[in-house]
């Protein structure tokens, strides 16, 4: 099962609202995966600092200071925003992998969920309605984003087994399916560099995508070669500092609706997930074809 959601704006007056448009899509797809939620979003980056954003089982303990300690480690001023479990610090944009490196001596015990210019994600165990307003997405403003609704199969209900998965700055990747070959896709990846946190396929398919992009193919190539390195059944729904990207592997079981306006470009497992949208009746609707890739980007 499991239901995803995506949201670009073309319109610039919607961005006040991209929070609670997300999260109404999101609810609705409930019944598809209410395990665990998550969801991503982007907004426009402060020029000169990026944005790590952390998630602790002990935040009481883990966030008392952190700002202050990671800014005495960097040698620069740190900002932070907690929100429940989570926690946004933000930072020189140059000093984000000194940041990375810094957190894990500080506060060995948090977890990170994603860094970039201007992505943040929130994900945590629970009904989506529940972890939705436990990190008030629906206040949020942005860009665009995505979101996921769980039904675990193949791995642990764990805050860490839930996505979006974010393994490159301002990158994550959403999930309906299952991977046959995420073993030795992951055995190569990691041969070429890439750490893991979980088992979960999901997170080597988010893995696969930001290895491509590093080795400097455009999204939609990178989507391109999940059809031929990638095995099983997937929608995926992936995001960039830029825009949004979708994929359906060749056989397309996993249910996938879009529609397009001139103020936005929606995702959807269900269109039940759309039609609170404003203008969807005048929307151009659509089933993303098998083996093709769609992509959006500002």
């Amino acid at each position: 099962m499991c239901g995803i959601v995506g949201l670009f704006l073309k319109d610039p007056k919607l961005e006040p609202r991209l929070g609670a448009m997300l999260t109404d899509m999101l609810i609705t797809m409930t019944d598809r995966g209410p395990d665990s939620a998550g969801i991503a979003i982007y907004s426009d980056s402060k020029t000169g600092h990026g944005k790590i954003t952390v998630q602790s089982a002990t935040p009481d303990v883990d966030f008392k200071n952190l700002d202050a300690d990671l800014g005495a480690a960097l040698g620069k001023p740190v900002l932070m925003l907690v929100k429940s479990t989570h926690a946004v610090l933000e930072v020189p944009a140059g000093q984000l992998d000194a940041a990375r490196s810094a957190l894990t001596a500080l506060r060995p015990g948090i977890k990170v969920m994603s860094s970039g210019e201007g992505i943040e994600i929130y994900k945590e165990v629970g009904l989506p309605k529940d972890v939705a307003a436990r990190f008030e997405v629906a206040k949020m403003h942005g860009t665009h984003g995505i979101g996921h609704t769980r039904m675990a199969t193949e791995s642990a209900v764990t805050t860490m087994g839930a996505h979006p998965f974010s393994t490159g700055p301002d990158q994550c990747l959403v999930h309906n399916g299952s991977l046959s070959n995420h073993n030795g896709v992951r055995r190569e990846l990691k041969r070429l560099g890439m750490t893991f946190e979980t088992e979960n396929d999901t997170e080597v398919g988010a893995a696969f995508v930001s290895h491509k992009l590093q080795e400097g193919e455009t999204l939609g190539q990178a989507l391109e070669a999940t059809l031929t390195d990638l095995d099983g059944f997937f929608t995926f729904v992936v995001g960039t500092k830029d825009g949004f990207g979708v994929v359906r592997d060749p056989i397309a079981c996993k249910p996938a609706v879009m529609a397009e306006t001139d103020q936005y470009v929606a995702f959807g497992s269900e269109y039940r997930a759309l039609v609170n949208l404003p203008g969807i009746e005048s929307a151009r609707v659509w089933e993303p074809e098998p083996a093709t890739v769609y992509f959006w980007e500002r």
